[in-house]
């Protein structure tokens, strides 16, 4: 089935960009339109994560930001005074529809992000997405339809895929240090901060399970959710587990109501084991060469279990910002042509989870299958 035939027998509503933006008169950049080699970016939305993404495509090579769109008053009026010289404003259309910008990026709550990213490629931009990708499957097949047929890319900014530690976590599955693999478990809780548009899952979980598709080279094919809310309509709590074929399993912790801040990750293979702790300042990898042998015993009853305890070491990790790297590398795809690992598709495997966990969690844990 085509990707426009899966859209066309799938439902789901729109959110139109109106709802976002504010009338203004486009073309305020047509001014600086000039023939050059260097991507020219408009960032629509300047909330948490605007300012950072603003400031590393602004210090990277080859790339100049050029406009900032945002309904508030207040996140412009910080715009200005963070980047003196830079075009603002409320109305998003004056990106999209401008010869002065090449590539937009979409930072915006994830119900704004289709329209926003449709838009954008209709009117002939690349597009890198804040996570996670769309609020559907569907809206992201439509979207990666559309980016092929104008020849255009989709970056999805799942910013941990740039780390030094998945990096190096990468490059250690890749040369088969840790064997076969054998379980992946994740913990990623916090107090706060609470979404009004969307539960703990589709806030935290993204995270996680991009990085886990990035690492674990096998298709998901089944997820079990459960999870509570406590304070509104969204689930704050959830657990995660995740099924792939010859036994390997993955488990996400994702919690706003913890009264610690947990960030680990723990890898288990044939050969070895890994700790990935991000909050840790130094040693944030550590590989233990710890396992378990099993061999049959006499009777089919008795197991020989063998316990290996060797060294534990931490790998030099890549001290580089991972979003000015994932930022640097946009930027290199547009001006190589190249296509993303971190692009449409691989957002659109990361929201199939995410509703594939929804509906689980609305069934108190019904298995899901992919």
């Amino acid at each position: 089935m085509t990707l426009e035939a899966q859209t066309n027998s799938l439902g789901g509503g729109r959110t139109s960009i109106s709802a976002y933006s504010e009338p203004w008169p486009v073309g305020v950049l047509e001014r600086d339109l000039v023939l050059s080699s260097t991507v020219r970016m408009g960032v629509i939305g300047y909330g948490y994560w605007g300012p950072q993404i603003v400031r590393n495509f602004s210090g990277i090579e080859g790339c100049k930001v050029v406009a900032v769109a945002d309904k508030s008053p207040e996140a412009l009026r910080r715009v200005r005074q963070a980047h003196q010289g830079l075009e603002v404003s409320s109305d998003v259309n004056a990106i999209l529809s401008s010869a002065a910008v090449d590539a937009v990026a979409v930072v915006t709550p994830v119900w704004t992000h289709f329209e926003l990213a449709k838009a954008a490629l209709e009117n002939g931009k690349h597009v890198f997405v804040e996570k996670p990708f769309t609020s559907s499957a569907e809206q992201a097949e439509e979207l990666i339809e559309l980016a092929e047929k104008k020849n255009l890319l989709i970056m999805v900014d799942h910013t941990f895929l740039f780390t030094g530690a998945v990096t190096k976590i990468h490059q250690l599955i890749d040369e088969g240090a840790l064997g076969d693999l054998y379980y992946y478990d994740s913990t990623r809780v916090n107090l706060g901060l609470f979404q009004h548009d969307v539960n703990v899952v589709w806030d935290l979980a993204p995270h996680d399970l991009s990085i886990m598709d990035h690492l674990i080279r096998q298709d998901p094919e089944a997820i079990v959710a459960t999870g509570e809310k406590h304070f509104s309509g969204h689930e704050d709590v959830a657990y995660i587990t995740v099924y792939f074929k010859q036994s390997v399993i993955a488990h996400i912790n994702v919690n706003w109501l913890s009264p610690v801040k947990v960030r680990t990750t723990l890898i288990g293979g044939e050969k070895k084991m890994l700790l990935w702790n991000d909050l840790e300042a130094d040693e944030k990898v550590k590989v233990y060469d710890k396992g378990v042998s099993v061999k049959s015993g006499e009777s089919v009853r008795q197991l020989l279990v063998s316990y290996r305890s060797g060294d534990m070491w931490a790998p030099k990790l890549e001290p580089t910002e991972a979003l000015k790297k994932e930022a640097g590398y946009f930027v290199e795809c547009i001006s190589k042509g190249a296509k993303p690992f971190n692009d449409g598709i691989t957002g659109l495997r990361v929201v199939r989870m995410l509703e594939a966990a929804d509906k689980s969690l609305k069934d108190r844990g019904r298995m899901v299958r992919l």
